[in-house]
């Protein structure tokens, strides 16, 4: 049994309670039966080291009531975890890690759009499996060969709502801004097209380089087009200096950004002022959705978007396997969509799920993040989003659609 190393080493064994559990099954079962390695691939440091290790937390405590419950085909689940850092070449560089040394038939995790677009071919040409909450239309679109999905909806649907909620607040002028990314180009066009079928316009959009101190010429070109709403699709350490740019400009208008890039923690960091009239999305979980109240009694308070997504792809994965009887990427691949959609039974936990897979039923796997149905090149089909504004340093629900 491997224990968890010292934080300070990129690779991790996860074990904790999974470990302990896999102890107490019989001596028999543990010589017969080792564990089934799975591979996460999430940034724990970098801009997405915010929302990495929930994501971790949600697929440990969803293994740990695997494990609790018997495991996947008789052998209990362990994880391999690599820090991605936000960072393309160290997320390729973990990867090849994860496919080559550890053997993992599938990685879990990827959170930035040029991460998962630097990893994908690793994983295809590998046959390992990839599940991924990166939205850039351009990801489901590589010749991954099947071995990709995605519980995020991809920018085409993103920038769909987003411009349709922007239109409904009655901003006519929206000035788009915009950091060196995958998603930059197709969510600009999406957002442009869906203003214009609203009776708003977007009137100007810009691309800024990520990790500069000061972004005032880029925030003195968007003011000079005389914007109603200011959208600033970054992440967080960029978002911040252009927030804090726009007030020393003296813009007091509506600003747009991902919740991703404006947490509380951004708000605590920052004087209220700076914040006020900033509105924030994300894709919603399912909060009235039965998968959705497990993910909450298993975590202890209520998971986000991504923690729910981190749910599903464990116990998408599990099921998975159990359904093709094989621990193997082609495995995962052939199999995801008879679990995750169809005519079986419906069921909302992988616990769930194993028993009547156990018994010779089909399933229908709907998760905390919506149903989990894919079209046939990886993406979600559709989910909710969840729109706050900021007022007095915090959130306030606007709505979810």
């Amino acid at each position: 049994m491997t224990w968890p190393v010292a934080p300070s080493r990129r690779t991790v064994l996860r074990a904790g309670a999974i470990a302990a559990v896999s102890l107490s099954a019989p001596a028999i079962l543990r010589a017969d039966s080792a564990p089934l390695t799975l591979g996460v691939l999430t940034p724990l440091t970098g801009a997405g080291g915010a929302d990495g290790p929930r994501m971790l937390r949600a697929i440990e405590a969803v293994g740990t009531e695997i494990n609790a419950a018997g495991g996947v085909l008789g052998r209990q689940l362990a994880f391999t975890v690599e820090d991605d850092q936000t960072n393309p070449e160290g997320a390729v560089r973990a990867a090849h890690k994860l496919i080559d040394v550890d053997k993992v038939p599938v990685i879990m995790g990827t959170w930035a759009s040029a991460v998962t677009t630097a990893v994908a071919p690793v994983c295809w040409e590998s046959k390992t499996f990839l599940t991924t909450v990166s939205g850039a239309d351009g990801i489901t679109q590589l010749p991954h060969q099947g071995y990709l999905i995605r519980t995020q909806p991809n920018n085409y649907l993103q920038g769909a709502r987003h411009a349709q909620f922007i239109a409904a607040l009655g901003m006519k002028r929206v000035y788009l801004m915009s950091i060196q990314s995958p998603f930059t180009i197709p969510t600009q066009n999406r957002v442009r097209e869906v203003l214009a079928q609203h009776g708003s316009e977007l009137v100007g959009s810009l691309i800024y380089e990520k990790d500069k101190t000061s972004y005032r010429s880029e925030v003195d070109q968007a003011l000079r087009e005389r914007p109603d709403l200011i959208y600033v699709n970054g992440y967080t350490p960029d978002v911040v200096v252009v927030l804090r740019e726009l007030f020393r400009a003296g813009y007091d208008g509506p600003r747009f950004a991902q919740s991703y890039a404006v947490t509380q923690k951004v708000l605590d960091s920052l004087p209220p002022e700076v914040t006020e009239k900033v509105y924030t999305v994300q894709p919603s979980a399912d909060i009235d959705s039965p998968a959705y109240a497990m993910a909450k009694k298993r975590l202890g308070g209520d998971p986000d978007s991504y923690e729910a997504q981190a749910t599903d792809w464990i116990s998408i994965v599990a099921l998975t396997i159990a359904k093709a009887k094989e621990a193997t990427g082609s495995a995962l691949r052939d199999n995801v969509r008879k679990i995750s959609q169809g005519d079986g039974v419906k069921v909302y936990s992988a616990v769930e799920g194993l028993k009547l897979l156990a018994d010779g039923k089909d399933i229908n796997y709907e998760g905390a993040s919506g149903p989990c149905d894919f079209t046939d090149i990886g993406d979600i089909k559709d989910c909710k989003f969840r729109f706050q504004m900021v007022q007095g340093g915090k959130f306030k629900l606007v709505s979810v659609l």
